[in-house]
């Protein structure tokens, strides 16, 4: 399902820990998505900040399929949804 909503909003995502961390801090964010197979140091800060400002996170179990659903063709740990 996540993965399917990545997908949906391609035009309107950030790709990467670093960036979508200081998209939350911006406030442009109204979703986060961690996979589980990323390295827990960069996703946890993610899901701490995603608590925090009361954004809904969501974590699936791969890097390489949110990747995908990115449209890259590497795995991606974090994504974020855009407002």
């Amino acid at each position: 399902m996540s993965y399917e909503k990545v997908a949906q909003a391609k035009s309107d995502i950030i790709i990467g820990t670093k960036q979508t961390l200081k998209a939350m801090k911006n406030g442009e964010v109204v979703e986060v998505i961690t996979a589980d197979d990323a390295d827990q140091s960069m996703t946890l800060k993610v899901a701490k900040l995603a608590q925090q400002l009361n954004i809904p996170h969501i974590r699936v179990p791969s890097m390489e399929e949110l990747g995908n659903a990115c449209g890259i063709d590497v795995g991606a740990a974090t994504v974020a949804i855009k407002q």
